[in-house]
């Protein structure tokens, strides 16, 4: 019973950390955009559908994850999801990435669940907005490719940054308690691919730190190969 209680205990701490994460980044972007100068104006339907879109076709991208095994274990996935809640937020604003991410999460798990009791899809929400985010304030500061591409490159250091340390203090323990995998085993997993890999900041520093650089610097190609040419169709601009 003592156990059983204990783990209660712990799932309630993790969805608090998930709502107060949640409502930190929206709590951001909020204030970010009071500060923006005057955004497009946009209906709320074309919002609304605009964020779907962008939604759905993130989902799908998610779910088309896929491990660089000479990189990091293969509980660590690469995706593209966060291309189309880039666009979106160039497109609509900072607010409008965290929905988008937001929803894209839930929808992946309505769909497939998760195999990773959660730490993961937390991680990807967290960690995408760390990404998204900031790009899309400095892009909405004003809309030219010079500030998309620093508001991009800045996107970048941020999820790498911030990705790596984020999975140092929280997720890796968090992964190794919830979903019953060691942290000697993630440790070694790591090892196995990289001799140098043989403590937690050497596992976030060599395998983490690559793969959230990697990611960053693929979205931001193809935000900007992408972006004037989809907005047309995607966004009827």
């Amino acid at each position: 019973m003592k156990k059983l209680w204990e783990q209660f205990g712990d799932n309630i701490s993790f969805v608090l950390v998930c709502l107060a994460v949640a409502a930190a980044l929206i709590a951001a972007a909020k204030i970010a955009e009071h500060f923006l100068p005057e955004r497009r104006k946009v209906s709320p339907a074309k919002r609304v559908a605009v964020i779907g879109v962008c939604s759905a076709i993130a989902t799908v991208l998610h779910m088309l994850d896929f491990p660089l095994l000479f990189l990091a274990p293969g509980f660590y996935k690469l995706d593209f999801s966060e291309l189309p809640v880039m666009l979106c937020g160039f497109y609509l604003g900072p607010s409008a990435t965290i929905v988008c991410e937001f929803v894209k999460i839930l929808l992946k798990l309505l769909l497939k669940g998760t195999s990773t009791a959660f730490i993961g899809d937390f991680a990807n929400f967290v960690v995408g907005c760390s990404l998204v985010l900031p790009a899309s304030i400095i892009y909405h500061i004003r809309k030219t490719k010079t500030t998309a591409l620093v508001g991009l490159a800045a996107g970048t250091l941020c999820l790498t940054v911030f990705g790596s340390l984020f999975n140092a203090v929280y997720l890796l323990p968090a992964f190794a308690k919830f979903y019953g995998m060691p942290m000697e085993a993630i440790i070694g997993a790591g090892n196995a691919i990289n001799s140098g890999i043989t403590g937690v900041s050497s596992f976030v520093l060599l395998a983490v730190a690559p793969l959230n650089l990697i990611k960053g610097f693929a979205i931001s190609l193809l935000t900007m190969l992408l972006y004037k040419r989809v907005a047309r169709p995607l966004f009827g601009k």
